[in-house]
């Protein structure tokens, strides 16, 4: 009979390169979870991101009319749940997650602009008609903190500036 693991009922400290596993969360695995603030009510949207090579920035697209691109112009404090469940086929302690919290901004058209929208098309190719759309925004979230959860109660933070 196979021996099963035990589901820890306690958070323990993590020691996991939090840097690295961004990285590799940015390589693999590519849309997030956006958590905005609607009126004093949690919001959630998925979203397509890509991460600046520095990891001081998360990038993603929205149409300006949109609940989340209103809610991010009401209050930029936003966080985003990027995780690697689909990976795990029902192993929960194989099953990793980061929440990035920070501050998300539009960013206006320019030199920063064409260098965000080229990092997120080297991502996502398939929505580079999206991208120049006049509609859409470019939205870049200043990374304060980084929580990796994995092995089911393992956290590490990691304070990112």
């Amino acid at each position: 009979m196979k021996e099963r693991k035990q589901v820890p009922s306690v958070v323990q400290k993590g020691s996991v390169s939090v840097p690295e596993r961004l990285k590799e969360f940015n390589r693999t695995e590519f849309f997030a979870v956006l958590a905005t603030d609607n009126n004093g009510h949690p919001y959630t949207s998925l979203v397509a991101y890509a991460i600046t090579p520095d990891l001081k920035k998360v990038l993603f697209a929205t149409p300006k009319g949109t609940r989340k691109y209103e809610n991010i112009l009401n209050s930029e404090h936003v966080a985003l749940l990027i995780d690697n469940r689909r990976k795990s086929n029902k192993n929960l302690m194989g099953t990793e997650a980061v929440t990035i919290t920070g501050i998300a901004r539009p960013v206006r058209r320019g030199k920063v602009w064409e260098e965000y929208v080229q990092i997120f098309l080297k991502k996502h190719p398939d929505f580079e008609d999206f991208m120049v759309s006049a509609s859409t925004a470019i939205i870049a979230v200043d990374v304060v903190q980084c929580v990796h959860a994995g092995k089911f109660q393992t956290v590490t933070v990691w304070d990112c500036c």
